[in-house]
């Protein structure tokens, strides 16, 4: 498995949060976090399977105007967006299937 999940720049994440661009789903990590390694696996996985969100991820670090707007608490978070606006944030990312079934549900 070789998907790749785009990482966004900050400039980038304030393009996407000002427009309505249906759902989004934006994995906040940081390079040297092995949960966040094991959360983004786990992301690919399931867009391999597909979900009807766009998946992007961000390097919490160089994104400091959003983490502290979405009040980001920890990392791995996974920020779901609809049309611009946040409608959650999971940090607990236990399986494939729960995020699956997340990602399917909002």
């Amino acid at each position: 498995m070789n998907q790749t999940i785009t990482e966004l720049t900050e400039d980038q994440l304030h393009q996407m949060a000002s427009i309505e661009i249906g759902r989004v789903a934006i994995l906040f990590t940081s390079p040297f976090c092995g949960t966040c390694k094991v959360a983004l696996t786990m992301l690919q996985i399931v867009q391999v399977v597909g979900v009807p969100y766009s998946l992007y991820q961000a390097n919490i670090n160089y994104t400091p105007y959003f983490r502290e707007l979405w009040q980001l608490r920890s990392i791995p978070a996974l920020v779901l967006i609809h049309n611009g606006k946040v409608i959650d944030i999971v940090y607990a990312i236990q399986s494939v299937d729960s995020l699956y079934t997340k990602l399917q549900i909002n």
